[in-house]
């Protein structure tokens, strides 16, 4: 069990991710989720379980944490920062003219009153 383990997380893994769209980052995991690059406030790049996360921030306060880039000790993706920024760069290229900043729930940057001013920069 232990040896097919590994092989079953790593034909697994290649479901989960993030498809870029003109409109819209559509999120594989579990479940399929369409995201609406209007309605992102941020993206940022998070610390979990010791590994690094693409986390998206939506106008209405949900936190969608990607499955994929990610990057950690056993899972070291030496194309993580790059493909964060890329998609950090399709939000800001695709999130159209009417865009605005909604104030943001306490959820943004755990209590502070508004994102970071480089919405997709690695926290300091």
């Amino acid at each position: 069990m232990w040896a097919v383990m590994p092989i079953v997380l790593l034909i697994a893994g290649r479901y989960f991710g993030v498809t870029l769209t003109q409109s819209t980052a559509v999120v594989h995991s579990l479940r399929r989720r369409t995201i609406q690059w209007a309605e992102i406030q941020a993206i940022h790049m998070e610390p979990y379980q010791g590994t690094r996360t693409v986390v998206i921030y939506e106008a209405g306060g949900r936190r969608t944490r990607l499955r994929a880039p990610l990057s950690g000790f056993l899972a070291w993706d030496s194309g993580f920062d790059e493909k964060f920024h890329t998609i950090g760069m399709w939000w800001l290229e695709h999130r159209g003219p009417d865009w605005a900043a909604v104030p943001p729930p306490s959820a943004f940057g755990k209590g502070a009153s508004a994102p970071p001013r480089d919405p997709f920069a690695p926290p300091a």
